[in-house]
């Protein structure tokens, strides 16, 4: 009975390996067709400079809205992190709301146009610890944005945060880096940090990026062994301008990820 009790362990820890090594191979075999796509930093200050911003959106995200109280938890000025902010508004909303935010950006015209188009006056100064960047700092609301390449950021410089809300940029970093990627984010997590984080799901073969697939499996695979995930709504987001892509269907995922208590 003891050797067939033993038995049934090792059998089911070959088949556990086995399930493990298949979805390994099935999200490798998702990301294959974006796996090379490079995307330099020059091509997304072009964008900027050509207005060909479609990514930006004229209001507050939804989803930001929706789970804004998942992230606080009744926390007063929480300090947010925004990778590859942009313009987005979703930053002056916060701060509206008494909390501070930090944000990156490589585009100087996107900060300027952010303070700009809010009509916020703002102060411009270099950033020591990273060599031709700088901080735009607003003067009505506690923003300070970085415009720097994402890589060069760390906590020696911003230090940690209270939250992040990645809605954009996971997405559009180049899919060689997200692992890069994942230990910088875990890096500038606080103990209390909770991490908003928006993907999307498609079908690569027909639409090359960015943005880029990010399927929930890779999600977990970045960022699993230090945090918890929750998966907090799955929405149909294809439009006419997806379709424009290509593309035959675009589902949105929506994740709260926390760090795990020690």
């Amino acid at each position: 009975m003891r050797a067939s009790g033993v038995l049934f362990k090792v059998l089911g820890l070959v088949l556990c390996q086995a399930a493990v090594s298949r979805g390994k191979a099935n999200v490798t075999s998702m990301l294959a067709p974006q796996a090379d796509r490079v995307m330099a930093i020059g091509e997304w200050e072009e964008r900027w400079q050509e207005d060909r911003i479609g990514f930006h959106q004229p209001n507050v995200h939804k989803m930001l809205e929706t789970y804004i109280d998942k992230v606080t938890v009744g926390r007063a000025g929480v300090r947010f992190f925004v990778p590859l902010c942009g313009k987005a508004l979703d930053m002056k909303w916060l701060a509206d709301m008494g909390h501070s935010v930090v944000g990156v950006e490589i585009s100087e015209m996107a900060i300027k146009q952010f303070f700009e188009e809010n009509n916020m006056t703002y102060s411009e100064e270099a950033v020591p610890d990273i060599p031709g960047a700088k901080v735009y700092k607003g003067s009505e609301r506690n923003i300070s944005l970085y415009q720097c390449d994402l890589f060069n950021f760390s906590s020696s410089v911003g230090g940690q945060f209270g939250a992040i809300w990645d809605r954009g940029s996971l997405v559009a970093i180049n899919p060689r880096d997200r692992e890069k990627y994942a230990a910088l984010i875990t890096s500038l997590m606080a103990k209390d940090c909770r991490y908003l984080l928006d993907t999307l799901l498609y079908n690569p073969e027909l639409y090359s990026g960015p943005p880029f697939l990010v399927p929930d499996e890779q999600v977990h695979s970045l960022y699993g062994n230090s945090c918890d995930i929750e998966l907090l709504q799955t929405e149909d987001v294809l439009s006419e301008r997806n379709r424009g892509w290509g593309l035959d269907y675009l589902t949105e995922h929506v994740h709260l990820i926390t760090p795990k208590s020690t």
